[in-house]
């Protein structure tokens, strides 16, 4: 038994010493402890295939001689054996991601073969190389048993001579090669005949290998017919047999419209004719193969509607506005603004009948009007809920106005937030009041800020001190900020590049937003700077909205495009959506909902569901949701602007026909 079991050991050694120098990369793949000593044996097998020869029989002759041949050697048989394709790194490093079990995998270099080793492999290999016996289950320092019993014993156990049987052939082995010869003679026994290679061959090689190479004919397939009906049967049924006045018809339709076949009826098979256009198709056929072209072209048949972007259902985008549910009269010209107080229970209009008027939203009543005598071209509401002050752009002149909302703490406030002692003077910090006056409306008790230029369009601070005015004609002071605080107004220490149109605050950052007729630059107020570009590539930009987040602007242009910049990304444009045919008025975002709109001169007000993802790897989504209708055109304009709700998925346009309309979902 010690010698039986010594004969597997070192059968299992020679076996495993080719692969020890390859184990070298294996070795430290998986840091385990001794688990092989707490394993069961494993059941050792009759067979082994270590005792099977090398495929290549070359014997010691150089690989290096066979690195120009497509074979590394010869087999058994004198048939050669061809080199497998070799896989690059990267494919390589792709195939050990992919399988988890690759780095057991080794290279024969002399059969050209990969050798997957087993676990069991794996575990004798790494116990040899730590100068262990191969398996577990062998203990080299055994305390040796003395098992025979040297009790009076003077001679072996067995003393007897080899018998004669194991020197004289096997005579039940010679009838068994008998009974394979006769079943091999009889054919019962059949082996696999190589494939005989054909005796005629190309001359010039492979028939499709030379045509791709060389640019030549290839095969192309000739269409499939499409199987005969009951129409094309000599004897059809009736119904099936056109009337004269419908093969008359039929010269009336264009050539590629008309029918192929028109169905005849005939007694008798034998009474069939000959067909007709048989000479005209075999001409057109040996045409066809004289101008066929020696390219094949590849087409992709590819459904359109594959091509176009998977939108959300817009039953999954709900809340938005679709359907008028109030209208605000009192206006009796068209109304230019409307602004939202920051709670959402009232709103703010100005029209060029020049009047300002402020609207409760649930009801439709108008709570205050102040008749300004002049065309109101902006009106906004402070962003703060305690101060309830509005800012109206009329002519040259910007008023800040108070509503008379809130307590009476909060009017104290007003009263002394909007008292102006005397005309400011310069100061030594660079403030100037060339352009503007600060004096006292008192007629409407509140401020009225004197510009040298028409005001074109207001916008405030996020904390309600701060407001911007823009200028167009104003030259190098065509934007202005003051601050309400101080009764202090400054130029913008920017140079401008164009136009100004209209400017913007951003909602959480010290930056500003100024929009020319060609593009909108960003700046940064604390330190002076550019900070980027965004090119709208439009004819003339109109207005300008600004993200709750800050991070993408849309921009309407005055040819009806609507562009989205997402300034991570790029300071082109994300999308340039076309999408009226008119001016585009306004565009607004919605302070919580992913919403915004956008108003034209159409009559038309559209709302675009925009979502934007915190994943700055995900691009916003962008689906259009409603086209809203109901305003009437005068003097050729539409809807003039339009604004969300603060809290509620609602969006207020005004109009030309000095209606002020509410949209709910």
């Amino acid at each position: 038994m010690v010698e039986e079991e010594n004969h597997r050991v070192t059968e299992e050694d020679s076996g495993n010493t080719d692969s020890i120098d390859e184990s070298q990369k294996v070795y430290g793949q998986e840091d385990q402890d001794e688990e092989a000593e707490t394993h069961p044996p494993v059941e050792e097998s009759d067979s082994s295939e270590d005792e099977v020869g090398p495929r290549n029989t070359i014997g010691d002759v150089p690989l290096k001689w066979y690195e120009d041949e497509e074979h590394i050697g010869y087999d058994i048989t004198g048939k050669k054996i061809k080199k497998q394709a070799r896989k690059d790194k990267l494919e390589s490093f792709l195939a050990g991601v992919d399988n988890s079990k690759n780095w057991r995998k080794l290279y024969d270099e002399y059969n050209d073969e990969e050798v997957h080793l087993t676990k069991e492999e794996t575990k004798i290999i790494r116990r040899l190389l730590k100068g262990k016996t191969p398996h577990a289950d062998v203990d080299p320092y055994a305390p040796y048993v003395d098992w025979f019993k040297w009790d009076d014993a003077k001679h072996p156990l067995s003393n007897a001579p080899e018998p004669k049987r194991r020197f004289i052939p096997s005579k039940w082995e010679s009838k068994k090669v008998v009974q394979y010869v006769r079943a091999i003679r009889k054919g019962l026994i059949k082996f696999d005949k190589p494939k005989e290679e054909s005796r005629h061959y190309l001359l010039w090689g492979d028939d499709s290998s030379s045509t791709e190479k060389a640019g030549g004919l290839s095969y192309i397939p000739a269409p499939k017919p499409k199987l005969a009906g009951h129409e094309e049967s000599y004897n059809p049924s009736v119904e099936y047999i056109p009337t004269q006045e419908e093969i008359n018809s039929y010269q009336l339709m264009y050539e590629e419209d008309r029918p192929k076949f028109i169905p005849r009826r005939f007694d008798a098979l034998r009474s069939v004719p000959a067909y007709e256009n048989a000479l005209k198709e075999s001409f057109d056929r040996c045409l066809d193969l004289y101008l066929c072209p020696r390219t094949r072209k590849k087409r992709i048949n590819i459904d359109p509607e594959s091509l176009k972007p998977k939108l959300p259902s817009r039953k999954d985008l709900r809340p938005y506005p679709t359907n008028c549910y109030l209208e605000y009269r009192g206006h009796k010209d068209a109304v230019l603004s409307i602004s939202m107080e920051p709670l959402g229970q009232w709103m703010a209009s100005g029209s060029t009948d020049g009047t300002v008027r402020v609207w409760e939203i649930e009801t439709g009543r108008c709570l205050k009007v102040w008749d300004i005598g002049e065309a109101v071209q902006c009106v906004d509401w402070n962003p703060l809920p305690e101060l309830p002050i509005l800012a109206v752009s009329v002519g040259q002149d910007v008023l800040i106005l108070d509503t008379g909302l809130g307590n009476e703490e909060e009017q104290h406030k007003l009263k002394e937030l909007l008292h102006v002692e005397a005309p400011a003077t310069p100061d030594d910090s660079g403030h100037t009041t060339t352009t503007v006056s600060w004096l006292q409306h008192e007629k409407h008790d509140g401020i009225r800020l004197k510009h040298a230029k028409t005001v074109s369009s207001i916008a405030w601070h996020r904390r309600g001190d701060y407001i911007s005015t823009v200028m167009p004609s104003g030259d190098s002071r065509a934007i202005m900020i003051h601050q309400l605080s101080k009764k202090l107004s400054q130029n913008i220490p920017f140079k401008l590049h164009g136009l100004p149109v209209t400017s913007a605050f951003h909602p959480s950052r010290s930056i500003f937003f100024i929009a020319t007729k060609k593009n909108v630059r960003v700046y940064d107020l604390l330190k002076h700077k550019l900070i980027k570009k965004l090119e709208t590539g439009l004819r003339e930009v109109s207005s300008i909205a600004i993200h709750p987040a800050g991070d993408n602007v849309i921009v309407g242009s005055r040819e009806g495009k609507l562009c989205w910049f997402d300034m991570d990304l790029s300071s082109q444009p994300y999308r340039t959506l076309k999408c009226h045919p008119k001016d585009i008025t306004n565009v607004a975002f919605h302070r919580s909902y992913p919403l915004f709109a956008s108003c034209s001169d159409d009559c038309t007000a559209y709302v675009f569901h925009g979502m934007v993802y915190s994943d700055l790897n995900q691009n916003p989504l962008i689906v259009p949701l409603e086209i809203l209708r109901g305003h009437s055109s005068t003097n050729g304009r539409g809807v003039l602007d339009c604004k969300f709700h603060p809290r509620q998925p609602w969006l207020f346009t005004a109009g030309s026909d000095s209606v002020i309309k509410l949209y709910c979902h």
